[in-house]
């Protein structure tokens, strides 16, 4: 029985120490886990602040697109109808007189400068919504790409046809026509060019307008962008 004994009280010691051992090995851990977890738990508090951040930007961004895009499509809109609006061949009798007449003007030449400069005038009274729409021109190719600058040159180039097509008629086509001596040919041609102006200086209707179209497909280009903006 002695034997069995010391056997049974050395098995008990031994199990004592291991339980000791993991015991001590146990709190070793949990006592390092801190150490171990802090950086993981600024890596991960890290990422989430960097996503929160490129989630906000994304945002913020696509707001500013979006916002950029309603206001010139808004103005465009608007500069459209201010074209319609001067290119109307109804007028009042007082529109014109605002022009600087020249020295030795007849009353005939005066009345058909005054009627070429009604487009002028009218342009002249909208000129500072004309601007804003220019001056949104390079902060939307900084935003959409340089190629949608071409919307605001179209525009440009449309009014710049617009009056060159009113100077022409009220110093040169308007004067001729029924003054001067032309032969049949000659006649013909100059009727031919004469219309090809009226057509861009009058809103005729949809049949002949010469400007019309060009504005639309303007502002189609405008839409188009903003509809890549929403998405």
């Amino acid at each position: 029985m002695a034997i069995t004994d010391n056997c049974f009280h050395s098995v008990v010691l031994n199990a004592e120490n291991e339980t000791q051992s993991i015991g001590a090995t146990i709190i070793e851990i949990l006592s390092d886990a801190p150490t171990v977890l802090a950086p993981i738990s600024v890596f991960i508090a890290a990422l989430t602040f960097i996503y929160g951040v490129r989630a906000w930007r994304r945002e913020f961004v696509g707001k500013r697109r979006i916002e950029l895009a309603e206001d010139v499509l808004a103005l465009g809109y608007e500069i459209e109808d201010i074209i319609r609006s001067f290119r109307s061949p109804f007028s009042y009798a007082s529109e014109g007189q605002d022009r600087t007449r020249s020295n030795g003007e007849t009353p005939e030449e005066s009345t058909l400068l005054d009627r070429a400069y009604v487009v002028i005038e009218r342009y002249n009274k909208k000129e500072e919504r004309i601007a804003l729409f220019r001056a949104l021109r390079y902060r939307f190719m900084a935003t959409f790409g340089t190629d949608s600058g071409e919307p605001f040159d179209e525009i440009d180039q449309v009014i710049k046809d617009i009056f060159f097509s009113a100077h022409m008629l009220g110093s040169h086509y308007w004067p001729r026509q029924g003054r001067a001596e032309m032969n049949k040919e000659e006649f013909r041609k100059h009727l031919d060019e004469m219309h090809t102006h009226e057509r861009v200086f009058w809103n005729m209707g949809e049949q002949y307008d010469e400007i019309g179209p060009r504005v639309r497909q303007a502002i189609e280009k405008l839409e188009k962008h903003a509809k890549e903006a929403a998405i």
